[in-house]
């Protein structure tokens, strides 16, 4: 089978490395990839919004599915626009229609979502520039912190978390009138603040079955013991030790059966991923947000995991027969540690010489913003290089990636030493 990746990050390179593994793989490429990807696939340079350049690709080189990694061509209607043509409608695609992907890509759609299907979560309302008034008046009657997230996509930095009602103030009016998110936060979800430990569950569905992947917990901000500001993910465990068997059929039973049950009553063509970020405040999960894809780092923790044939399973679910599939997982734990430019999440530089590639043992490496020169591989983003190990325990796992890590060099490589530290 041919099959096309769309991404560039360490999500994709995770997809290729477990794809490439597969029998029912004869030609992997990727659009538009990575120094990484295109050791184990041919990178294309083509926009993953691109859609037309993606199907004229599509057909030339007859590809027979098409994974899509990030959230914009999802939000965007890559799979309706596949199911709407002739020429590219017998191509599994794995990722949901635009309505499905509505789920990431308002955040006051998911509420709606929620609140409809009675799935844990915190209280909200909703505001634009013409009720602003009102959206200040109901930070009054929040506790502090107050959650400010803008409805639309925002590179998963659109949610402010405030203590002073002031600057909650303010900044609900430089999103709402000044344009901080631009179109994104044309519209605003204030929500109560929930306090726990956050986790963030994976479903693979074809719409009607589905199958729970492992869990993960990524770390999202740039500075140790969770300070600083919101990053795309510094680093992640898989499994989180504190989901037992318990707390996950609360998971299942009420916030992962009736997600799946909503997308099927509502008729929503949705063959892909789910992704809940959830909370676990006491001893009970409350949702936080719904992806409409895997996450980046948690994929480089999950995939690895799983040990059946991705590629076997994704025709399945293209097939809506995803309840044929027995997930095969492996025991051991993973540990992720992403390294990023100097200056990430702000301004940061390119172009800066990665070595040490070549002495890592034991681990895997998936590149995220890297590119590769005459045979020298540079950083080519904010999130560069991801290590991943395996280990008895999570704790065994960090223990090798951080080995590793320091094999790696790149001028002003920074990455967290304290990773797994809200866990022991």
């Amino acid at each position: 089978m041919n099959i096309l990746i769309l991404g560039s990050g360490g999500r994709e390179h995770t997809f290729a490395y477990k794809i490439a593994q597969s029998k029912n793989c004869s030609k992997l490429f990727v659009a538009p990839g990575n120094a990484g990807t295109s050791k184990i696939a041919s990178n294309v340079a083509i926009k993953v919004t691109d859609f037309e350049a993606i199907k004229e690709f599509v057909l030339k080189e007859r590809m027979e599915m098409l994974i899509v990694g990030p959230e914009d061509p999802l939000v965007q209607g890559i799979q309706d626009y596949f199911e709407k043509d002739e020429q590219l409608k017998n191509v599994m695609v794995i990722g949901p229609s635009k309505r499905g992907a509505l789920l990431e890509g308002s955040k006051e759609r998911a509420k709606e979502f929620m609140a409809l299907y009675k799935i844990p979560t915190a209280a909200y309302q909703s505001f634009t520039a013409e009720s602003l008034d009102a959206g200040k008046q109901f930070l009054e009657t929040l506790k502090p912190p107050y959650v400010l997230k803008a409805d639309g996509l925002a590179a998963g930095k659109g949610v402010l978390i405030l203590n002073d009602i002031e600057e909650a103030r303010t900044e609900l009016e430089n999103m709402l009138t000044h344009s901080k998110f631009g179109e994104a936060g044309s519209t605003v979800v204030i929500e109560e603040f929930l306090d726990g430990v956050e986790l963030s569950v994976f479903v693979l569905t074809d719409g009607e079955n589905y199958l729970t992947l492992p869990t993960a917990k990524d770390y999202k901000r740039i500075g140790e013991g969770n300070t600083g500001l919101n990053t795309g993910g510094m680093g992640a465990i898989s499994p989180v030790p504190f989901a037992d068997e318990v707390f996950m059929k609360k998971i299942e039973d009420r916030i992962v059966k009736p997600t799946v049950e909503g997308i099927k009553k509502e008729k929503i063509t949705y063959k892909g991923f789910i992704f809940i970020g959830l909370i676990k405040v006491g001893e009970e999960p409350y949702v936080i947000e719904y992806n409409v894809r895997m996450g980046d780092p948690e994929t480089e923790v999950v995939l690895p995991r799983i040990k059946s044939d991705l590629v076997e399973v994704f025709k399945k679910t293209s097939e809506g027969k995803l309840n044929e599939v027995n997930l095969e997982i492996e025991e051991q734990s993973a540990a992720t540690v992403m390294l990023v430019s100097g200056g990430y999440p702000e301004a940061y530089e390119k172009g800066k010489v990665i070595t040490g590639l070549e002495n890592i043992e034991d681990s895997l490496v998936f590149h995220a913003g890297t590119s590769e020169e005459n045979g020298t591989v540079k950083t080519n983003g904010g999130r560069v290089i991801a290590v991943t190990s395996f280990g008895e325990d999570y704790k065994q796992a960090l223990k090798k990636s951080y080995q590793n890590v320091e094999k790696l060099h790149f001028d002003k490589m920074y990455f967290r030493k304290d990773l797994g530290f809200d866990l022991s």
